[in-house]
């Protein structure tokens, strides 16, 4: 029941760096591999790095493709676990001993949201650590930068006062009891990751995985008949959205102001599962279903997406989910099409999914992909459920039940 979630990666060494909530089982990753033998994984949605950090530890080729340029730059800090663990520690050092002089430059005016997450006192600490890091920065290797990111970055939301909703939303208005100084926080997280690192650099290992930043749907620089497995966990149609869930983070580094910029710097990027993106994108449905990559599901699809339309207009949030599962599934059929040129004859793929019911009109996510996969020149499919979602029925405003589960596909 928790292949589909990143909660056991907490207690796993470098997986629990940053927690990722849109992440799955690195244990079930270890399994899925000893079971198939594969000689190249590919993970192409590899958010925070959990398949390539596996695949390293196994010493096993992969990829990793990830089109979040935030997400990215994370599993890239993951991915540098083999960097000399003195070098590490002396730069940690550095940029602590640095920033204690620092009287640090804030960003005018001040992002709203750093404001309703931390205290004056927090905030001056973070962004003396923040200058300090890009002040030395430019003497560090790539890797050791890389590092230096990922550990400032998760420490950012231990030194908030505010809490972090499970798929990682800030809550601005909820307290917590447990706060931690931002430089006892980075001496805190630098130990950890010293830790993690000693163990993995321990296995005797060479970093084997190259990371993407790029588009699923193209999988440009993947060479074709290159992979034997692909594990990964796309979107899911279910409106949550991928572009909010490091805001604060990006914020913080400066790379966003407020929500409104989310779509420019990462959404447009992404696969077209929320109807944020599909808004600011003006869809139609005439503009979408007749998209030739629909020609397998069509005829089920558009009656689903007219009946989401029409209540739309009797619902005060007015989401655009018509346009969205259209869009979803458009995007999806893509990613297939990419992942038949890239996989070998006798490859296997296993997509971590979750069916949806956007305004409690339900979508058969695993049946459609399934029949856009066949039509993209797969051999078969099957699926595996994990567990039951949507059945504790309490503060929601649908109750069809949905479900999670294991979308095997094969190629002969």
């Amino acid at each position: 029941q928790r292949t589909g979630t990143f909660t056991d990666n907490m207690k796993l060494p470098i997986h629990r760096w940053f927690r990722y909530s849109a992440g799955f089982s690195a244990d079930w990753v270890e399994r899925a591999i000893a079971e198939v033998n594969p000689q190249t994984l590919l993970d192409p949605f590899a958010g925070s790095g959990t398949v390539s950090v596996v695949a390293d530890k196994l010493g096993i080729n992969s990829y990793g493709v990830e089109a979040h340029p935030f997400v990215y730059r994370l599993a890239q800090g993951k991915l540098a676990w083999n960097t000399p663990i003195p070098d590490f520690l002396a730069a940690i050092r550095d940029i602590q001993q640095v920033a204690i002089d620092l009287h640090p430059q804030f960003p005018k005016p001040i992002p709203a949201l750093l404001s309703k997450c931390y205290t004056d006192a927090a905030l001056l600490d973070l962004f003396k650590i923040q200058q300090a890091y890009l002040q030395l920065a430019p003497h560090y290797s790539e890797n050791l930068q890389s590092l230096i990111f990922m550990a400032i970055s998760a420490i950012l939301r231990v030194s908030s006062y505010v809490g972090t909703a499970q798929w990682q939303y800030v809550l601005p208005n909820k307290r917590k009891a447990k706060i931690h100084h931002p430089f006892d926080a980075l001496s805190h997280q630098a130990a950890l990751m010293e830790t993690d690192m000693r163990l993995m650099q321990s296995l005797g290992r060479s970093p084997r995985s190259i990371l993407l930043q790029e588009d699923a749907r193209t999988l440009q620089n993947i060479p074709d008949n290159s992979i034997d497995l692909v594990i990964t966990s796309p979107p899911y149609a279910n409106n949550y959205d991928y572009a909010d869930a490091t805001r604060l983070e990006m914020t913080f580094w400066g790379e966003v102001q407020s929500w409104s910029d989310l779509h420019e710097a990462v959404r447009k990027f992404l696969i077209r599962s929320n109807s944020q993106h599909v808004s600011k994108e003006r869809l139609t449905l005439e503009m979408l279903i007749p998209d030739p990559v629909l020609n397998p599901i069509r005829d089920e699809l558009f009656p689903i997406c007219q009946e989401l339309e029409q209540i739309r207009t009797t619902k005060s949030g007015n989401k655009a989910y018509h346009t969205m599962i259209a869009a979803y599934f458009i995007d999806m059929g893509k990613v297939f099409h990419a992942l038949h040129r890239v996989t070998r004859s006798g490859g296997k793929i296993c997509l971590i999914i979750g069916d949806s019911a956007p305004y409690g009109v339900y979508v058969p996510v695993e049946q459609w992909l399934g029949k856009l996969a066949l039509a993209a020149g797969f051999d078969g499919w099957y699926f595996e459920e994990i567990r039951k979602r949507n059945v504790k029925w309490k503060n929601r405003k649908h109750r069809v039940p949905l479900h999670e589960g294991k979308l095997w596909i094969n190629r002969s």
